[in-house]
């Protein structure tokens, strides 16, 4: 009796165990989610505080919100029109001449439904890409080592290098979101052969590639790399199951590749390849991973990188790679994770590097790219990786009742590495200033804002005059964006001339019909009141003169 009533208990304890242990996970999963929020708070303060109006001071900023506020309105008003932004008129498909940050414009869609103010969104989507891959590198390599310290500390590394901070203003920077998620998904499939880890995997770097272009063609390669590798260690039951699902995720990457790459090949045959010395130029070398960002607060006496080249890991992640990579059995992943390591390193290094090289000059689109050191990203995901397995082989040496401490030193020790100055932000405008709102109430017809940049010093302040016709949506002739169209270049050699009859011919000829000139963006203050007599001398009178967000602005009307 007693044994049967013993194993009435036990049954009891049982179902208790499959009631709570669901609800023991999800309560796990929150606190990651909220350790990696609080985190991402404290490594990028003041900007909670200013998430409405403020954000880091980068011309980049009014671009991200240019595109985020242009697919929202896309899709609201012309979806087939999606790629042909307001910019560059009369060019076409200009979303495709950048990332068109296509995932993280459908997740600020809902987000501008509801009438959140633009800079409050941007900043939601901007640490929201730098806090998920924090989580989704937390996901793989808990996954790989079982163990959490290890794993906190990997979504450490991969969230808040000093390569994080130096691209702090490029929003598609910040979404390598997905990229540990494939990794993960991989893992699983060539562990049980299971179709839906194929199929995940695949579905993780289609969003990777449309969440930012060099990622997804970075993670590519190193997917088919790292992922190869370890499949010819598969066991014979598995090889064949696991090799059908990769490929029902290779089709999927492939047909994704296949539509959303269309206008980008479109406006490749348009404006080229890039050429070998801007990316040289572009591409990092040995130098770049002793430089930290501007802000970095323990190594403020290292070298500064600018935004592509603070690729410092710190000194304890690697150290910890290495003790993971050497002490810890079985070793063939933390291998064959180490190989991967060194190809985003030699990636990195574009033009400087071995393999590279080989990309750009038979890979087809990465002829395009014009950052290779953006594949350091990946380089920290090893790292991150291999960390853990270092974390956890030095746990497993200690006393249980010591392991929660050196844990937590081990990633506090890696977060004050990380650890930057309060961040320099500056105010946005969240509003239409005057000077838009009366735009948006004339009748349709194309804009010119002046002063134009020079072809030689690009971009001017044509990134506030991009975000700034958000607020009237009407086509600019003016611009921002990775690429410049021919016809954009042509202009400004025209409009070195402005405001002579000639340069206001061609506008007229290019159908321009308002002409905006912004009197704060001159450097001479006496230039504004001169270009404005030279109007006034062909007859042009001002239709208002308004504030534009930074100062006053005249608006004139071309007949």
């Amino acid at each position: 009796m007693k044994l049967t009533i013993g194993g009435e208990d036990q049954t009891v304890n049982s179902l208790e165990d499959q009631v709570t242990a669901p609800a023991r996970r999800w309560t796990h999963r929150v606190s990651i989610w909220a350790l990696f929020i609080g985190l991402t708070t404290a490594m990028t303060w003041p900007m909670a505080l200013h998430l409405v109006a403020r954000s880091v001071d980068h011309f980049d900023i009014f671009f991200n919100l240019w595109r985020l506020r242009w697919i929202h309105h896309a899709l609201t008003t012309a979806p087939l029109q999606l790629f042909d932004g307001n910019q560059f008129f009369p060019e076409r498909l200009v979303l495709s001449y950048s990332d068109a940050v296509l995932v993280e414009g459908v997740i600020a869609f809902p987000l501008f439904a509801i009438g959140l103010p633009p800079m409050l969104v941007h900043n939601l989507v901007l640490l929201g890409g730098m806090c998920a891959s924090g989580i989704g590198m937390y996901a793989l390599a808990r996954h790989l080592t079982k163990n959490e310290a290890g794993a906190v500390l990997a979504g450490v590394v991969f969230a808040f290098a000093p390569f994080r901070f130096g691209h702090i203003m490029h929003l598609e920077m910040q979404w390598a979101v997905w990229s540990p998620w494939a990794f993960w998904a991989l893992q699983r499939t060539l562990e049980s052969g299971r179709l839906k880890y194929g199929l995940l995997t695949g579905v993780f770097a289609a969003l990777q590639l449309m969440s930012s272009v060099y990622y997804g063609l970075f993670l590519g390669v190193l997917l088919f790399v790292v992922g190869g590798l370890q499949w010819l260690f598969v066991s014979r039951e598995l090889r064949l199951f696991s090799l059908r699902a990769l490929a029902v995720g290779g089709l999927v990457v492939t047909v994704c590749a296949a539509v959303y790459s269309r206008p980008y090949r479109a406006a490749s045959s348009r404006v080229g390849a890039r050429s070998p010395g801007e990316v040289l130029e572009w591409s990092a070398g040995l130098n770049s991973y002793r430089a930290v960002s501007e802000t970095n607060f323990v190594y403020a006496g290292f070298p500064k990188g600018y935004d592509e080249n603070s690729l410092f890991p710190g000194f304890v992640p690697p150290l910890l790679a290495l003790v993971g990579l050497i002490a810890v059995r079985p070793r063939r992943t933390a291998i064959i994770y180490a190989v991967g390591l060194g190809l985003a390193f030699d990636m990195s290094l574009g033009l400087n590097g071995i393999f590279y090289p080989w990309l750009y000059k038979y890979g087809g689109v990465f002829s395009g790219l014009r950052a290779p050191a953006r594949a350091s990203i990946f380089f920290l995901l090893f790292l991150g990786a291999l960390a853990a397995r270092g974390v956890a082989a030095i746990l497993g040496k200690l006393a249980p009742r010591a392991r929660p401490y050196v844990g937590v030193a081990l990633v506090g020790v890696v977060i004050l590495e990380y650890w930057v100055a309060p961040l320099r932000l500056i105010g946005y405008p969240t509003q239409a200033p005057a000077l838009y709102v009366f735009l948006r109430q004339q009748p349709e017809g194309v804009v010119a804002h002046f002063p134009m940049p020079r072809g030689y010093r690009l971009p001017g302040q044509d990134p506030q005059y991009l975000y700034g016709s958000t607020f009237h949506w009407k086509p600019i002739v003016n611009g921002y964006s990775g690429y410049y169209p021919p016809t954009y270049i042509r202009r400004l050699r025209m409009m070195e001339q402005f405001p002579s009859p000639r340069a206001l011919a061609y506008l007229r000829e290019e159908h321009v019909r308002y002409l905006v000139i912004h009197e704060a963006f001159y450097k001479d203050h006496s230039e504004p009141g001169a270009v404005i007599l030279a109007l006034q001398s062909q007859n042009l009178l001002p239709l208002a003169r308004l504030h534009d967000g930074f100062g006053t602005a005249v608006i004139y009307k071309l007949q």
